[in-house]
């Protein structure tokens, strides 16, 4: 579902609850009210704050904002109202009714919301030329017919590289990345992922839409005279890393994929949490099954393979992943990853690193594994 209709579903929502409250004074009229309240909050939350961080002031912030405030007001509101219809005990049974039930709502409706209902990133002033490198603007189509735009050095060795910016940012992110592979000889295409920058389409944070993507990146490459039958390989970035791993299981044209800082774009992707973090893990990974149902209701795309089944089915082609030393997570992630694939998976834990910054934090030891890896990758 699309920005404006939400918006319209949370502002129907907080409508309906405030009459509810005003006008159906009974414990399940409270009781509605601060659900619908809820609802309106997650909605107006999921898509003011990350449009008020990355937009600014704009119509759709505002009206989300406002929304969310006014969900919040509503399920206070008739917290304190039912609170003030009971007695003794009950009332902390209501405070912590109402404090549970809104974080389980908040973090899966909310972040449902976010990541299928993204703010437009603009693509910034730099590009390729400022690392002295011969580029050309390129445009192309995924494999559903939507317009991506991007960058193309050049191959000098016959192969070219797919590089994938994270969820958040644009092409410009990777430029460093691309100075590394392009010295070493490989083309590189570095595009906005749908929705991002100077792509058309609708964004989504977890990636899900990446399989087309990344399938028409190949297709584009295909097609250039400096890499004709050459490998074709892919670099990644958080969502990056997770789009190319699983567009790499359906197409044997990608032969070999190095993914940094990827955690998972399915509720299957976490099952290490309950063996990591025993009874607070589990319930982590009941929440993120709701988390994803929610996704799969707020956008047309499919969800997509776990990761770890994306690599078993790569077979034998190998995956380099890059997990930062600074990120709990993404040790463990890698690690549940791999498991599927020992032989063909290297998993490197970056130390110092943080988020996708392994290239930053360990710039020789990065260039010198990456570069390893890639010019060794099979097809």
């Amino acid at each position: 579902m699309t920005t404006t209709p939400l918006l319209l579903v949370a502002f129907l929502c907080a409508a309906g609850g405030w009459a509810l409250l005003v006008f159906v004074p009974s414990v399940a009229g409270r009781v509605g009210a601060g659900g619908l309240g809820l609802v309106a909050a997650g909605i107006g939350g999921g898509i003011g704050l990350p449009y008020a961080a990355k937009v600014g002031v704009s119509v759709t912030t505002v009206a989300a904002c406002t929304l969310l405030t006014a969900g919040v007001a509503l399920l206070v509101a008739s917290a304190v109202v039912l609170a003030h219809d009971v007695h003794g005990w009950s009332r902390l049974g209501v405070v912590v009714a109402v404090t549970v039930t809104s974080y389980l709502v908040l973090s899966t409706v909310g972040i449902a919301v976010a990541a299928t209902n993204v703010p437009h990133v603009s693509l910034g002033d730099a590009t390729p030329a400022d690392y002295d490198l011969d580029y050309r603007d390129v445009t192309f189509r995924a494999t559903d017919g939507v317009e991506l735009s991007g960058w193309y050095v050049p191959s000098s060795n016959g192969d070219a590289v797919v590089l994938l910016h994270g969820a958040g940012s644009t092409r410009s992110a990777v430029l460093d990345h691309a100075a590394v592979l392009a010295r070493a000889g490989y083309g590189v295409l570095l595009f906005d992922a749908r929705g991002h920058g100077e792509s058309s389409g609708r964004a989504m944070d977890f990636g899900w839409y990446g399989d087309r993507d990344v399938n028409g990146a190949v297709e584009f490459l295909t097609q250039q005279p400096d890499v004709g039958d050459g490998r074709i390989l892919a670099v990644g970035l958080s969502m990056g890393g997770e789009e190319a791993i699983g567009a790499a299981a359906s197409n044997p044209r990608l032969c070999g994929v190095v993914a940094e800082g990827v955690t998972g774009r399915t509720a299957a992707d976490h099952a290490w949490l309950s063996s990591a973090y025993g009874i607070r893990g589990f319930g982590q990974e009941v929440l993120d099954r709701f988390t994803y149902g929610f996704v799969d209701l707020l956008t047309p795309a499919s969800p997509p393979t776990s990761l770890r089944h994306a690599v078993e089915e790569m077979a034998p082609r190998r995956v380099l992943l890059i997990a930062a030393r600074r990120v709990e997570s993404e040790p463990h992630a890698a690690d549940h990853i791999a498991a599927g694939a020992h032989r063909r998976v290297e998993v490197w834990v970056a130390p110092g690193a943080g988020h996708g910054n392994a290239l930053e934090a360990r710039q020789s030891e990065w260039i010198d594994r990456v570069t390893k890896f890639l010019a060794a990758a099979p097809c």
